[in-house]
């Protein structure tokens, strides 16, 4: 009887401390909050951000085509320079005198002639002095212009309008006609040509989907490139894409284009190394999520948080493109409708029950977004 009545104390004592642990007074579990962002289809326009070099439009490496002492520098380095404006004076006291002794003889040429003339009309010389005099003050002209030219480039003259640089010969300096020095350059800066590389793979693939009919074309602004510059300021000019080469680089498996940019005021200087932004197509059936929503696994490969109908999580994997300010375009993985967590992320797990808040910023940038990209003014 004592045992019995043990026994039913034990099993009260238990059951009350089953009991005292399976709910606390007060206590309650708590749903975490999350914000979500709402998919939708959208169009997308598509670029590639790729790297160039500007390269001035016209340059010319000004050389002599006379020997020489330099005499005088007739520019200011660095400044802009006209077509045919005077840059060097070379001394011109030989050929000055070269061209005073060919005028002398085809003066005396000419005057021979004149008196042959009438000499061989009245046979008084034979027919073949009258031509060789004749022929004489034809060369003595030659001669003439000969020295002419040369007296000329004795004042070496900008080839081309253009920025000139820095001076390598400087007064005093002895230069030779044909020598492989040159004195200065000048180059043309505005516009200014930016010579683009694009891998062939990349530009195949891209004319595939526009065959597919996977993108459409850009349209007009389908040539239109912009420029990031080496600090990664953005170029304010727009430019358009002159020429794409036929043929592919075997070294480097790209293929080469030419972008032409504005250039007023000298922002851009040959041989700078740049972004180019070039507009590619246009995804219609675009889907665009925050760079936050994704997350990447062990294995680097992306995946997104979804709330379901019934407020659970599901862990989704995904497959991204491009990145369009600050967004991602999905290509697989994602529907319109569904919602896809930007924030509280460290809260949530696979098969979480959570409390889904819409985000109005990033729907109303996702807007934005897309109207500025499909409206050409705002490019």
């Amino acid at each position: 009887m004592r045992c019995n009545i043990l026994i039913i104390s034990m099993s009260f004592l238990i059951s009350a401390c089953d009991g005292s642990s399976s709910s606390t007074p007060g206590q309650k579990v708590t749903t975490p909050q999350v914000s979500v962002v709402t998919l939708h289809v959208q169009p997308v326009t598509l670029t590639t951000n790729l790297p160039g070099r500007t390269t001035a439009v016209r340059g010319a490496e000004v050389r002599p085509q006379v020997d020489g002492i330099i005499l005088k520098r007739l520019f200011t380095e660095g400044s802009e320079v006209k077509a045919g404006q005077p840059l060097y004076q070379i001394d011109p006291a030989t050929y000055q005198a070269a061209y005073d002794k060919a005028q002398a003889t085809l003066a005396n040429a000419n005057a021979l002639v004149k008196r042959y003339k009438p000499l061989s009309e009245a046979h008084a010389v034979s027919g073949q002095v009258y031509d060789d005099a004749v022929a004489s003050a034809k060369e003595a002209a030659a001669d003439v212009e000969t020295a002419r030219v040369n007296l000329g480039y004795t004042q070496v003259k900008a080839p081309i309008s253009g920025h000139i640089g820095r001076s390598m010969y400087t007064e005093g300096a002895l230069v030779t006609s044909g020598q492989s020095s040159y004195l200065t350059t000048i180059q043309q800066l505005n516009p200014m040509y930016v010579d683009i590389s694009e891998a062939s793979q990349d530009v195949l693939r891209l004319r595939r989907a526009l065959a597919e009919g996977h993108l459409k074309s850009a349209g007009d602004n389908a040539a239109a490139v912009r420029l990031t510059l080496e600090d990664g300021s953005r170029y304010e000019q727009e430019g358009t894409l002159e020429f794409s080469e036929v043929t592919v680089d075997e070294g480097t498996g790209s293929v080469t284009m030419r972008a032409s940019f504005p250039n007023p005021h000298n922002e851009l200087l040959p041989g700078m190394f740049v972004h180019a932004i070039l507009q590619q197509g246009v995804q219609e059936q675009g889907i665009l999520i925050p760079q936050e929503a994704v997350s990447h696994d062990v294995k680097g490969k992306p995946y997104v948080y979804v709330v379901k109908a019934d407020s659970t999580v599901e862990q989704r994997a995904v497959t991204t493109g491009e990145m369009t300010d600050g967004q991602w375009l999905v290509t697989q993985g994602l529907n319109a409708g569904e919602k896809v967590i930007t924030d509280g992320l460290q809260s949530v797990r696979a098969g979480t029950k959570v409390n889904a808040v819409e985000r109005q910023d990033i729907a109303a940038s996702t807007r934005d977004n897309n109207s500025s990209m499909n409206d050409p003014s705002a490019q």
